[in-house]
């Protein structure tokens, strides 16, 4: 089935919206659409698998329990390791937020 990654792409939300593209035994692969929607206050995302993170439209900011923080545009790419304490900070709503990520061991 085709399917374009830029289609149906609802109106802006309060929330994030996660489409899973993807999903076996090796691999998961989201479309993630943010409004604006930066990750809640106090609140660290610890995953246990690998996240590839492709930011297709907009802007964003990460940043990471070491305090880095790292700003992207639109089609800058990176790699987050397992149990690698992060936040989204920023993420503009014009235009929004188009990423696509991986999750893998």
């Amino acid at each position: 089935m085709l399917n374009n990654i830029f289609e149906n792409i609802a109106a802006a939300s309060e929330n994030e919206r996660i489409e899973v593209i993807l999903n076996d035994e090796n691999i998961v692969i989201e479309r993630i659409i943010s409004y604006g929607n930066p990750t809640p206050e106090g609140y660290w995302y610890n995953q246990d698998k690998n996240e590839w993170v492709l930011l297709l439209s907009g802007e964003a900011k990460l940043e990471f329990k070491d305090k880095k923080t790292i700003n992207l545009k639109a089609g800058d790419y990176l790699m987050i390791n397992a149990h690698q304490e992060h936040r989204v900070v920023y993420t503009s709503k014009e235009p929004n937020c188009i990423w696509l990520a991986f999750h893998f061991k």
